[in-house]
């Protein structure tokens, strides 16, 4: 069944989101092609992540956890998403269709936060705590929320943002002891709410890509999406059970995050143990000491899990899963002959939500992706948008029940080519309809899972008083996958050297995310340019080609 673009009647007073959806003939082709994926008109998800499981698997059952011991059931979890949404509707005057911005690490208090917005009918901008005010402005000037939720420890930002771009912002924090926070507003409500009737073509969730630079893209997903990624990846792959426990290292900011620790379990009737922060040796302590049953994280974390020799920290695993970046062969492998292991790969992107090709099991192919997740399909596309044969490297190419959507967003015809959610990723085809994971085909940088935008870290270098300008590549790592690599012009009298790399590592992770900062940090005297003055990245791209190239043949 391919979706027809009419839309339901919203619930939405607020109309704004529907507003600045895409032109219809800008949409992709939306199917949904399995039972589960028939939805009705009238949806609100967060019933269907709380209210429901309370029904389904008892109020006594736990639905999160945290390192520290903290237990909420599925009863509590819903009482208090109940009493955000009091607060929202009853002390702050939330309008079904309003945005509200959330800020937090993972932890209790935020899931809650997240579901009370759905069922308010607001719409939920989600950002990561570890963004700066600098990042959190253009987001706030796109999406025009009415209210921030924010944890007590992240919200200096915050306010910022709403003193220089958004007066009309109302913030407020949790986690703190003021007598105006959400938990001291929450626990004082009843906890009885009905949840807002809204159409399962409502948006939901705005959610900015994770390597925006400049005017961030935002995506912009239904109610109903939010249950056919559990409804595809988690039912036909993942396959969670009500006794699992469920630990993820992504922020609920990004969807992978979001789909693990959130959406996934608690429709299975498992448990999210929610980690703020870990190191990968400090990660698999917590999976041993926890109990985890299934661990979802990036390549990076298993391959230094292994290379400290913590592996067997990991046995206790019924499945793995790793996403963000393709997991490399040797270490699957060492997973698999020293545990038993065999990790799900996969490849997802915050335009569809989550992961749309993967395999599971005896399905997996060693080296390669996957095969598209049962509600998808998939292509390989030349640069005319011709779909190739097997064996032919192209661009990748996506149909299912969600697909890119960006906010009043320019660059929505960019990737949607035919009809196909094309995601700047380089793949081919073999015979049997397994995809293989070749580079991306963009400049985004991708760094142990993240996609970090190189413009944005030059930007960054730039406001160093000592930086005339700078130019950022992905240099080759065989533990991140790629690192972020600053090639700097320093003003006349500066030296370039190791002190002044610090310098400036430091500088740029108080201005933009700590993960964005370049770690290999290059002074030249001049940048590569062309005769009408355009950067040439590739000539830094083929110094650090060459570099490595030579490093073997100097060790021989």
């Amino acid at each position: 069944m391919t979706l027809p673009l009419s839309l339901s009647s919203s619930a939405h007073l607020d109309t704004f989101a529907r507003d600045h959806l895409p032109p219809a003939h800008l949409w992709p082709t939306i199917e949904f092609t399995t039972p589960e994926l028939q939805y009705p008109d009238r949806l609100n998800a967060a019933t269907e992540l709380i209210d429901i499981p309370v029904s389904k698997f008892g109020a006594d059952r736990p639905a999160l956890r945290t390192p520290t011991g903290e237990t909420w059931s599925y009863g509590e979890l819903r009482t208090r998403a109940n009493q955000v949404a009091q607060v929202l509707t009853e002390d702050l005057g939330l309008v079904p269709g309003q945005r509200v911005m959330l800020r937090s690490p993972n932890n209790p208090w935020t899931v809650a936060a997240w579901l009370g917005v759905l069922k308010a009918g607001g719409v939920v901008v989600t950002t990561m705590a570890a963004l700066r005010a600098r990042e959190i402005t253009p987001v706030v000037e796109r999406t025009r929320p009415s209210i921030a939720l924010v944890d007590h420890r992240f919200a200096e930002d915050v306010y910022t943002v709403r003193d220089t771009t958004l007066p009309s912002l109302t913030v407020m924090a949790y986690g703190g002891t003021s007598t105006e926070d959400l938990v001291a507003r929450a626990t004082a409500k009843s906890g009885e709410f009905t949840n807002v009737d809204t159409a399962a073509d409502d948006v939901a969730l705005l959610g900015p890509t994770s390597g925006s630079t400049g005017v961030p893209k935002i995506t912009m997903h239904f109610h109903r999406d939010i249950l056919s990624i559990e409804n595809t990846f988690s039912r036909h792959v993942l396959g969670l059970v009500p006794g699992d426990l469920v630990a993820c290292t992504a922020p609920f900011a990004f969807t992978f995050g979001l789909g693990m620790l959130v959406v996934f379990p608690l429709r299975a009737g498992a448990c999210a143990l929610l980690i703020e922060a870990a190191t990968p040796p400090q990660l698999a302590e917590l999976v041993e000491q926890a109990g985890v049953t299934v661990l979802a994280t990036a390549p990076t974390a298993y391959k230094a899990i292994v290379r400290e020799g913590k592996e067997q920290q990991l046995a206790g695993l019924r499945v793995g899963v790793s996403a963000g970046e393709h997991i490399p062969q040797d270490t699957w492998e060492q997973l698999r002959d020293r545990l038993g292991l065999r990790v799900i790969d996969g490849i997802g992107a915050t335009e569809l939500l989550h992961i749309f090709i993967s395999a599971a099991a005896d399905d997996i192919r060693p080296g390669a992706t996957g095969k598209p997740v049962p509600g998808y399909r998939a292509t390989i596309l030349d640069p005319d948008g011709v779909e190739l044969g097997p064996g032919e490297p192209g661009r990748l190419g996506v149909i299912g029940p969600v697909g890119c959507r960006y906010l009043d967003d320019e660059r929505q015809k960019d990737y949607v080519v035919n009809g196909w959610n094309v995601t700047g990723d380089i793949f081919h085809r073999d015979e049997d309809g397994y995809f293989h994971y070749h580079a991306r085909s963009d400049n985004m940088i991708v760094s142990s899972g993240y996609n970090i935008g190189g413009p944005e870290v030059e930007a960054a270098v730039d406001t160093h008083p000592d930086v005339l300008e700078c130019a950022v590549i992905g240099r080759p790592d065989a533990e991140r996958g790629s690192v972020v690599c600053a090639f700097v012009v320093l003003r006349d009298g500066v030296r370039g050297d190791a002190a002044k790399a610090k310098e400036i590592q430091d500088h740029v992770k108080q201005v933009i995310a700590p993960y964005k900062y370049p770690r290999d940090v290059r002074f030249c005297d001049s940048l590569p340019r062309n005769i009408s003055g355009k950067l040439q990245r590739f000539a830094l791209r083929k110094i650090v080609e060459d570099e490595q190239a030579a490093a073997p043949a100097a060790e021989q």
